[in-house]
Protein backbone atom coordinates (compact mmCIF):
# COMPACT_ATOMS: atom_id res chain seq x y z
CA UNK A 1 0.00 0.00 0.00
CA UNK A 2 1.51 3.76 -1.30
CA UNK A 3 0.46 5.99 1.88
CA UNK A 4 2.32 9.68 0.24
CA UNK A 5 2.75 12.25 2.64
CA UNK A 6 3.40 16.02 1.64
CA UNK A 7 5.62 18.59 3.40
CA UNK A 8 7.63 22.10 2.78
CA UNK A 9 4.42 24.03 1.69
CA UNK A 10 4.55 27.39 2.78
CA UNK A 11 4.41 31.34 2.44
CA UNK A 12 7.41 33.25 0.33
CA UNK A 13 8.57 36.08 -1.32
CA UNK A 14 8.41 36.02 -5.16
CA UNK A 15 12.27 35.21 -5.68
CA UNK A 16 12.48 32.96 -2.72
CA UNK A 17 12.65 29.02 -2.60
CA UNK A 18 11.12 25.97 -0.97
CA UNK A 19 11.77 22.65 -0.72
CA UNK A 20 8.65 19.80 -1.25
CA UNK A 21 9.17 16.22 0.16
CA UNK A 22 6.83 13.43 -0.44
CA UNK A 23 7.20 10.48 1.59
CA UNK A 24 5.93 7.31 0.79
CA UNK A 25 5.35 4.63 4.04
CA UNK A 26 5.06 1.61 1.97
CA UNK A 27 7.69 -1.02 0.97
CA UNK A 28 7.62 -0.28 -2.81
CA UNK A 29 8.41 3.21 -3.68
CA UNK A 30 10.98 2.26 -5.97
CA UNK A 31 8.94 0.86 -8.13
CA UNK A 32 6.74 4.10 -8.54
CA UNK A 33 7.50 6.74 -10.76
CA UNK A 34 6.77 10.09 -8.95
CA UNK A 35 4.47 13.21 -10.29
CA UNK A 36 4.15 16.79 -8.63
CA UNK A 37 1.26 18.21 -9.61
CA UNK A 38 -0.18 21.66 -8.42
CA UNK A 39 -3.88 23.10 -8.37
CA UNK A 40 -4.68 27.08 -8.07
CA UNK A 41 -7.91 28.21 -7.45
CA UNK A 42 -10.55 28.26 -10.60
CA UNK A 43 -7.93 26.50 -12.29
CA UNK A 44 -7.56 23.03 -13.59
CA UNK A 45 -4.91 21.06 -11.90
CA UNK A 46 -1.56 20.70 -13.97
CA UNK A 47 1.46 18.37 -13.86
CA UNK A 48 4.75 20.17 -12.65
CA UNK A 49 7.47 17.40 -12.57
CA UNK A 50 7.66 14.08 -12.93
CA UNK A 51 10.43 11.50 -12.41
CA UNK A 52 10.82 7.75 -13.53
CA UNK A 53 11.60 4.97 -10.85
CA UNK A 54 14.99 4.81 -11.22
CA UNK A 55 15.84 8.35 -11.55
CA UNK A 56 16.77 8.25 -14.90
CA UNK A 57 13.89 10.23 -16.57
CA UNK A 58 12.64 13.30 -15.59
CA UNK A 59 9.85 15.98 -17.30
CA UNK A 60 8.82 19.08 -16.32
CA UNK A 61 6.24 21.49 -17.52
CA UNK A 62 8.03 24.51 -19.53
CA UNK A 63 6.67 27.26 -17.00
CA UNK A 64 8.94 25.95 -14.38
CA UNK A 65 11.73 24.64 -16.72
CA UNK A 66 15.18 25.91 -15.05
CA UNK A 67 13.77 27.26 -11.66
CA UNK A 68 12.33 23.62 -10.21
CA UNK A 69 14.19 20.64 -9.83
CA UNK A 70 12.79 16.93 -9.12
CA UNK A 71 14.54 14.55 -7.33
CA UNK A 72 14.22 11.26 -5.44
CA UNK A 73 16.08 9.25 -2.85
CA UNK A 74 14.83 5.34 -2.83
CA UNK A 75 16.71 4.95 0.30
CA UNK A 76 14.38 7.19 2.29
CA UNK A 77 11.08 6.86 -0.03
CA UNK A 78 10.93 10.04 -0.24
CA UNK A 79 10.77 12.24 -3.50
CA UNK A 80 11.78 15.75 -3.52
CA UNK A 81 10.84 19.34 -5.72
CA UNK A 82 13.11 22.17 -5.26
CA UNK A 83 11.46 25.07 -5.94
CA UNK A 84 13.95 28.37 -6.75
CA UNK A 85 13.06 31.86 -8.03
CA UNK A 86 9.45 31.68 -7.10
CA UNK A 87 6.80 33.42 -8.56
CA UNK A 88 3.28 34.87 -7.56
CA UNK A 89 1.74 32.41 -10.20
CA UNK A 90 3.14 29.14 -8.43
CA UNK A 91 1.02 30.05 -5.73
CA UNK A 92 -1.43 26.55 -5.83
CA UNK A 93 -2.00 23.68 -3.72
CA UNK A 94 0.44 21.07 -4.80
CA UNK A 95 0.56 17.05 -4.82
CA UNK A 96 3.09 14.12 -4.87
CA UNK A 97 1.51 11.13 -6.85
CA UNK A 98 2.97 8.19 -7.60
CA UNK A 99 2.24 5.77 -10.80
CA UNK A 100 3.13 1.57 -10.49
CA UNK A 101 6.24 0.63 -12.90
CA UNK A 102 5.76 4.00 -14.89
CA UNK A 103 7.90 6.41 -16.77
CA UNK A 104 7.98 9.99 -15.99
CA UNK A 105 4.78 11.30 -17.19
CA UNK A 106 2.22 14.49 -16.81
CA UNK A 107 -0.79 12.49 -17.48
CA UNK A 108 -2.54 12.79 -13.97
CA UNK A 109 -4.78 9.27 -15.46
CA UNK A 110 -1.38 7.95 -15.11
CA UNK A 111 -0.89 8.01 -11.02
CA UNK A 112 -2.83 5.47 -8.65
CA UNK A 113 -2.11 7.24 -5.74
CA UNK A 114 -2.04 10.96 -4.51
CA UNK A 115 -1.14 12.79 -1.25
CA UNK A 116 -3.36 15.57 0.45
CA UNK A 117 -1.31 18.31 -0.70
CA UNK A 118 0.47 21.47 0.65
CA UNK A 119 -0.20 24.58 0.39
CA UNK A 120 2.75 26.69 -1.39
CA UNK A 121 1.99 30.58 -1.50
CA UNK A 122 4.13 33.35 -3.38
CA UNK A 123 3.73 36.75 -2.27
CA UNK A 124 4.77 39.67 -4.80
Amino acid sequence: QVQLVESGGGLVQAGGSLRLSCADSGRTFSTYAMGWFRQAPGKERESVAAISWSGGTTYYTDSVKGRFTISRDNAKNTVYLQMNSLKPEDTAVYYCAADYLGRAVARAEEYEYWGQGTQVTVSS
